[in-house]
């Protein structure tokens, strides 16, 4: 059953602290590039990646970086891209923040700190059509291009032991329920929006489909107990999930019968990047494991974890640990 005095005190802890919280620009440095970073993408002008500190760099060829204006100094976990004039961004507190000059300038769409989690990723179909997700079941979605978002608590994932119990405290204290559900899903860490379909991966084996645009949701039955941290649509059927320690699993997608990729290395897998018909999966310690129909396994000479990465000309441009990495990438 719930926890709900752990909750509420930790509730009343998050609030107490984040009651006066204003956001504050982030700072200015040399050699913005060899920071942290978290997430980058490439809008068809420029090369976008987000990270430690509200750090926001941009570049035309990923040799010369500038960093960005941004509001906050959170540390930044996703951003996605439309094209020059509409980027997103999301982090911690809940923040979201947009872009609407080639990622140069950013304003805040949302800013929370009063909720206690982070945004773990954000992805729009189009111009006004986007979602939000992160820690304890976080989902928002947006229907004017983020200048509202809207929360989700997404029922079909609610433990069968206490669907009873908030169903009956909702109708009875609306205050007491929304504390309640606050903390109670698992960590929503990756959304892949396809053609008809939603997939959505996270915490504790969360795979998950949705057929109408993220308004009802079927979890798949749990094929592995830890966590997910990453989903791409390979080729052109298929569907790869991956996570902790190495775990990895592809699918077709009309059939959803998962079977394992041979990775013998337990390094966790962070993201997917898709270049050709190949799969490239990036992993901490500077793990990458190539997939077409077999696994190729190569590592950073660095070492450094990569978090994600994306093609540009004959190169992956990565996201990691200790700053930005071009790896020259097979054709």
């Amino acid at each position: 059953m719930i926890k709900k005095t752990i909750a509420s005190i930790f509730m009343l802890f998050v609030i107490s602290a984040n009651s006066y919280a204003v956001p504050e620009a982030a700072l200015q440095v040399q050699s913005p590039e060899k920071t942290l970073f978290t997430d980058i993408t490439y809008n068809g002008s420029s090369l976008i990646a987000v990270g430690k500190h509200g750090t926001v760099v941009t570049s035309l060829d990923g040799k010369a970086w500038q960093q960005a204006n941004v509001p906050v100094q959170v540390l930044l976990t996703a951003v996605t891209s439309l094209s020059a004039n509409l980027s997103w961004a999301c982090g911690h507190d809940g923040t979201i923040l947009f872009s609407r000059d080639d990622g140069r300038n950013w304003e805040i769409q949302q800013y929370s700190p009063d909720i206690g989690k982070p945004c773990l990723d954000i992805e729009f179909k189009d111009a006004d059509n986007g979602y939000a997700i992160g820690a304890y079941g976080m989902f928002y979605s947006t229907q004017d291009g983020g200048k509202t978002w809207h929360k989700k608590f997404i029922n079909e994932f609610v433990h069968p032991d206490d669907k009873e119990y908030l169903a009956q405290l909702k109708e009875e204290d609306i205050a007491a329920y929304e504390e309640e559900t606050q903390f109670i899903l698992p960590h929503f860490n990756r959304l892949l929006l396809l053609e008809g379909k939603q997939v959505l991966v996270g915490e504790m084996g969360l795979v998950a489909l949705s057929d109408d645009d993220g308004k009802s949701w079927q979890r798949l039955e749990e094929f592995y107990p830890g966590s997910f941290f990453t989903v791409a649509k390979h080729k052109n059927n298929q569907l790869i999930v991956a996570g902790l320690r190495g775990n990895a699993f592809v699918t077709d997608i009309d059939k959803l019968d998962f079977n394992a990729l041979p990775i013998n290395t337990t390094a966790t897998i962070n993201s997917i990047v898709q270049v050709g018909q190949q799969a490239y999966l990036l992993a901490n310690s500077g793990f990458i494991f190539k997939y077409g129909t077999q696994v190729a396994q190569s590592q950073l000479e660095s070492g450094y974890s990569v978090l994600a990465a994306v093609k540009l000309n004959n190169k992956l441009f990565m996201a990691t640990e200790k700053g930005l990495v071009a790896w020259e990438v097979e054709q």
